[in-house]
């Protein structure tokens, strides 16, 4: 009998970030594939665009004027998620003797916000220029302090969806801000993991994580003297990639201005990768995991941030989370490895 081989053989990874499992079959890679492969006919977008809401000097849908910004702009989400006067409540269980917490809600407050890149329509994170790119880290910074220095704010989640099959309303490039009450479901199942990895072993998750993966090297896409881009082992979209700092920090807003710089350079060099993938402008969801801000210290926190695309095999062919995904554990055809080597062969500059 043939002996089990990564490579050959389907079998389960294991994320210890949240701890679950990936289910991972790289057999499947040799099916034969009746999908669409064609690249789709593109157009670029204009530097500036009249009818846009966020470009510099027009109206957004509730009346408001976006000012002749020249930089990073912020405001306030004009249809937010979460509402900063929300009233204090929750609902109660009555009716049922046994009903053991199976009717529960609560309210939760928080601030939304919305954060253009540039002035420019077209200028992506992988076009921008490097004072540019920096002037937005600076703001991430900015606003991750601001926003979690506010007593009832817990959490503050950056998030970027790029792309109209990523939900992106707009075109004009730009993140998001949701600033929460509570610790939402993804940073609770790491904070979890980071803290019982470190009571366990005396040292961080992902400082171990990250040494390993630079001495295999097999997973690395691209790096420089503050931040590694790699595609984490136990990785579910086809091209996903994890950012890690590579210095033990738990925020932006203990980075060093070389940190940042650095962030910003990883930010460029990576997108611009993931363009010359399928030669199209990539899409994906992108977030920065920073420490909670509920006022205790954190120290087991490493900053990392998150890449989830969802192309696998063209610019029009994209995973889908269905069936199995759904139901029972996420899984994925192409390995870490073969989508690592993919990215390392994609050009950093546009």
């Amino acid at each position: 009998m043939a002996s089990f081989d990564l490579k050959a053989h389907p079998h389960r990874r294991f994320n210890p970030l949240t701890r679950e499992w990936v289910l991972v079959s790289p057999h499947r890679t040799q099916r034969p594939w009746l999908g669409q492969v064609e690249k789709p006919a593109t157009e670029s977008e204009p530097s500036y665009d009249p009818n846009c809401y966020m470009c510099p000097g027009n109206t957004r849908a509730t009346g408001a004027r976006n000012p002749l910004y020249t930089t990073t702009y912020v405001f306030d989400n004009d249809y937010p998620a979460l509402l900063r006067g929300t009233p204090e409540g929750q609902l109660r269980e009555s009716g049922h003797a046994r009903a053991n917490g199976l009717l529960v809600a609560r309210s939760e407050r928080g601030i939304c916000r919305v954060v253009c890149f540039s002035p420019r329509h077209d200028l992506t994170l992988a076009k921008m220029d490097p004072a540019g790119l920096r002037g937005v880290v600076d703001v991430w910074a900015e606003q991750y302090r601001e926003l979690g220095g506010l007593p009832f704010i817990n959490y503050v989640q950056i998030f970027e969806n790029r792309g109209a099959i990523m939900g992106a309303s707009n075109p004009h490039p730009h993140c998001q801000i949701w600033a929460n009450e509570s610790l939402p479901n993804e940073p609770a199942k790491e904070l979890g993991a980071l803290g019982a990895y470190q009571v366990a072993h005396d040292c961080c998750l992902l400082c171990e994580y990250l040494a390993l993966e630079r001495q295999r090297g097999e997973r690395l896409v691209t790096e420089n003297d503050h931040f590694v881009a790699l595609v984490p082992f136990w990785a579910i979209w086809p091209y996903e990639t994890m950012l890690v700092a590579k210095r033990h920090i738990t925020g932006l807003d203990v980075s060093t201005g070389d940190e940042r710089h650095g962030l910003a350079d990883i930010l460029k060099r990576l997108t611009a990768r993931y363009d010359h993938v399928f030669e199209t402008l990539f899409p994906y969801s992108m977030g920065l995991h920073q420490r909670p801000t509920d006022g205790q210290p954190h120290p087991e926190w490493h900053l990392h941030a998150h890449f989830y695309p969802p192309l696998l095999r063209s610019a029009t062919v994209r995973k889908f989370m269905v069936g199995y995904e759904m139901l029972a554990t996420p899984q994925r055809d192409i390995t870490a490895e073969t989508a690592a080597m993919r990215l390392r062969e994609m050009k950093e500059t546009e």
